[in-house]
This record gives C-alpha cells, structure tokens and sequence, in this order.
C-alpha cells in the first residue's frame, strides 16, 4: 500500500510519539460479523490500517462478536476476503471479541468488588424512566445492594439460575452526568441463545461499552480509532480503562463516518433488502457492499483514491455517489483495455467490400497506457453498428450514419450509407453502406474532412453476450432521511438487461477481475458469478460520461 496522506489523527499520534505518550502504534479494525462491508467501512479500514502503517506499527483484526443474536461464520471469511481484497493484511493478529468473554467477566467481578458495579432488577421501561431525561434523574433502588449480595447473583447470573430481562448488571458512576451514556450504563444482560463460537457456554453478555475498551487493552492497543457516533461514549470508554486492571491505556479518537449519497450504509437496511429479495444478494452489484462494488468492477485503487480524496474530518457529511463513480472512472481509464462492443446491433454490409474477404487491422488496447500494446481486428463484408448510430432521414446535429454521409469505422475504413433495408413492421433491420478502399485505418487518402467515428464488431467473428446496465439502487439521492421508509425510495430502473449483444471475439475468454472500456459506451467487466464462456455476461462498471462536477 501506498503512505497515507496526513490527517488530523496522524497529527495527534505524531505529537504522542514525540513526547513518548506511546512508542508504538498499534490499532485494530472490530467488525461486528452480521453483515457484509460496505464501502463505509472503507474509510475506517483505510484508517485503522494506513495510520498502522504510515507510523510502521500493527493492525488487528478482530470480531466484534458480542451479540450473539446476529453473527454467523459466513460474514467473517467474506469480512477476511474483502479486507485482503483492498490491499490489507493483519498477520497472525486475527481474535474474535469472545476470546475475551472470561477476562471481561473477571473485570465485572472486579468492579463489583470495588464498589462501581452492582446487579439491577429494573425492567427495561423502568430502567429508560429512572435513568431519566431531567437534571436529577431517579436512583435505582438496587444502586446500593451489599458487595456480597451483588457477586452473588452476578455469579447466578452467569449459572442460569434466572430468566432473561430479570436482572442486568450496571455500572456505578454518575446518574447526575449530562453524558447519558455515563448514568449508570447497563454491562451485562442475560441472554439465552447460542453463540456461533462459545456454544452455549455463556447466558450473560458484555454491552459493548464495556467490552470493547477491555478488548482494546488486553490486545495492547494504543490508539482506537472509530467512528464520530463513539465520541460521548469516550468518557466511559476511559472510565472502564481506569478503574479495572487492563494492562495498557489506549486512546480513543473518532473520525467522522462516512456517508454517501443514493444508498444506505446500514448493515440492518442492506440485509432487508436481501433477505426481501429485493436485489439479488449481498454482492448485487447496486449494492453498496464491497463484493458488490467487486462484482461491478470497481477496483482497490479506485477506492483508496476516492477515501485519499475525501480525507479525515471530524464532522459528518455527504460525498456524492457521482464522486466515487469519477475515481473508478479515473482509474479504469489508465487500466482498462479498450475493445469494441455493440450492445444494440443492427446489420451493416459493406455492399462493395468482396464477399468472402477477411483482413486484419492493428489498434491499440490503452493509449493511456504505453505498455497496454495492440491487438488485431477482423473486418469484413457483414458488421454490426449501433442501431443509434443511423438514421433514415436526419435529425438535428447528427453526424453519424444516414443515406448520403461518410462517417469513419473506428481503426478500418470511412464508409458512405446508401440506404437501408426494413422488415414487414418498417423497422430497419439492416443498413447498407460502400466503403472507400484508399481510406484504411480510417484515413480519407484525399485528407477529406470525417466528422463522425464510430465502433462497430466484425459479424464474422463477433461473440454474443448479456450485458447488465446499472444504475442507483435508489432515486433519491436521501433514501435515509428523516421520515422515510428507503424502501419506497428504490430506483425501478436500477437494472436493464440486453441479450444478443455483439462484442470482439477475444472478449470470449474474458474473465473477472478484467476490465474492458466498450468504446463510446462505458467500462464493463465480466460478471465473476454468472459469465461463462458458452454464456458471456458483462456488467457496467461505470459509463464513460463524468457527472461529477468537482
């Protein structure tokens, strides 16, 4: 991976290394495996393991499985693939959140013992009124149980003796704090249901306010980098570090979130929209999943550069969906092959071109780049073109193909339309030109003016192909906001589908990761789930018109 640029964090931990706060840089990424990433959680990879690196520290990865309600195995190896697939690695610094479940009970223990813990029986609704939203909120009644009498359940707790919601265990600190989250917040609650990795083992879980700082320390983190959501949960996070035996101090440091308009970042939302079949799965390639984004044919690099773009800030906001699509489109341009492909054909035949004759023309696959070389055509008397590309009588400013113009057939010759030929409906089903043998590779001999260039596929050797034609998943660019259901907000036209597309022959061994720029269209890459070589699909990754207005 490339160095990171500088930010406000590397501003912070640059001061701390100079002073001696730490010596080491060591972060983590804690994923909650209920979901698959998505393009959010790009900017808190890039962060958590480029500040690593930019400072020649470690990364960890670990799961956050706290709740067991909703993790499964599936979404830990595709969280492992997609954060190899951008470039990073943690090593043999793989743990998951559990490991920790009997060290952090051992910590409750030791808050019990200390007098800052006891074990509440307010149910949830009595818990929410006496927390209270006033300035003197009301005291628990169970605030000042004996230290005995709270370990005592605490450990009947933890053997099963009671029923869920009958207790919980809450910390003793401020219930005056203007800082919610520091008026006696819940640590444990009784929960029977199995953990996709303990089994059932455990019937009371830690809160992540509590675990997570505990998982920080025993790891030996020295900075927690997170999301700006976490910033008043910060007191608590340093008061859970100060007053159990935890073996480091990390520092906490919150970023804002990233949020990208025409989607949801939810994993809640995106899994509804799975589980109600409303896209085709976690990787459709609308969705703003990284193995969507992968499926589509977005790169590693073009998302670093659109994370390096955005930059580290400390307040939230809303990067423009076209934004991303303009990095992709950066990228792709300096990558991608260039070939030619019809995605709505109609027929042209060179009338005066011999049948039967096959030649050869040698065009390059980037001129963006040096290395990329060239390739062979095929051209002969049968051609597919674009059925926009000719009009019987013309219309306006158009260049292209009608009865009496010469327009240039990309790397091959100019061509005259002479007229067309219609079926039974009056639709033209075949478009008839002449070519002028003194214009190869597209060249007039006479140095004649040709305004139009067009892409076409040789009907010869041309392979046929499905092509998906993306767009927003949602056509309101706020499909969360306030007083919305996102789902009434889908885009109708978020899919299209052609069938009996022509592209060159040697897109018929294409395959996923590969990108191709189809000439005067877009920039496609072959589907890695349904494309075969007996059933090509492609997908557009991007179109080649740039909206994005900088």
């Amino acid at each position: 991976m490339e160095e990171t640029t500088s930010n406000f964090i590397h501003d912070i931990i640059a001061a701390d290394l100079a002073a001696g706060v730490n010596t080491v840089v060591h972060t983590r990424f804690p994923p909650e495996p209920n979901g698959y990433l998505h393009i959010g959680h790009c900017k808190a990879l890039q962060i958590d393991f480029g500040t690593a690196e930019k400072f020649g520290g470690i990364c960890n990865l670990r799961m956050d499985d706290t709740n067991p309600a909703k993790e499964d195995t599936e979404y830990v190896d595709a969280i492992k693939e997609d954060i190899h697939w951008l470039g990073f690695d943690w090593g043999d610094r793989f743990y998951y959140g559990s490991d920790y479940f009997e060290k952090t009970y051992e910590y409750a223990e030791e808050l019990i013992n200390k007098g800052l813990a006891y074990v509440c029986e307010l149910t949830p609704d009595e818990f929410r009124s006496y927390r209270g939203d006033t300035e003197h909120p009301a005291v628990s009644p169970y605030r000042d149980r004996p230290v005995d009498e709270n370990l005592d359940l605490f450990r009947r707790m933890r053997a099963g003796e009671f029923p869920e919601g009958k207790y919980t265990l809450r910390a003793k600190i401020d219930l005056e704090s203007g800082n919610f989250n520091m008026r006696d917040p819940v640590f444990y609650r009784i929960r029977y249901i199995e953990h996709h990795r303990q089994g059932t083992k455990w019937c009371i879980f830690p809160m992540y306010d509590f675990a997570h700082p505990i998982q920080d320390a025993l790891e030996g983190i020295t900075y927690s980098l997170c999301s700006l959501e976490y910033e008043n949960h910060r007191p608590l996070y340093n008061w859970v570090i100060d007053n159990v035996s935890v073996p480091c101090r990390p520092r906490q440091i919150e970023f804002a979130r990233l949020n990208i308009s025409y989607t949801v970042m939810s994993k809640r939302k995106l899994r509804q929209l799975v589980e109600q079949e409303l896209v085709s799965g976690w990787d459709d390639p609308r969705m703003p999943t990284l193995c969507g984004l992968r499926r589509r044919g977005y790169t590693p690099q073009s998302i670093h550069n659109f994370c390096d773009r955005i930059g580290v800030a400390k307040s939230d906001s809303t990067v423009e969906y076209d934004f991303l699509e303009h990095c992709l489109r950066d990228h792709l341009n300096e990558t991608a092959e260039r070939v030619m492909a019809v995605l709505r054909p109609v027929r042209l035949t060179v009338t005066n071109y011999p049948e039967g004759k096959t030649e050869n023309f040698t065009v390059e696959n980037n001129p963006m780049d040096e290395g990329a070389g060239t390739r062979e055509i095929t051209f002969s008397r049968n051609l597919w073109i674009e059925s926009d590309d000719f009009m019987e009588e013309k219309v306006g400013k158009f260049f292209r193909l009608y009865p009496g113009n010469e327009v240039r057939l990309k790397g091959a010759y100019v061509v005259k339309c002479t007229g067309c030929i219609k079926d039974a409906d009056g639709n033209v089903v075949e478009v008839l030109c002449e070519y002028d043998p003194e214009s190869a590779g597209g060249n007039p001999a006479d140095g004649r003016k040709i305004r139009s260039t067009l892409h076409w596929v040789d009907a010869e050797t041309a392979v046929d192909a499905e092509v998906r034609l993306y767009d927003n998943l949602f056509s309101d660019p706020d499909p969360d906001g306030d007083g919305k259901n996102f789902l009434d907000c889908l885009n109708p036209n978020s899919l299209e589908v052609l069938t009996g597309c022509k592209l060159e022959a040697e897109l018929a061994g294409a395959k996923a990761p590969s990108s191709f720029q189809f000439m005067r269209i877009g920039y496609f890459c072959p589907d890695s789930e349904d494309s075969t070589p007996e059933h090509l699909v492609f997908n557009r990754s991007v179109s080649l018109k740039d909206s994005y207005k900088g």
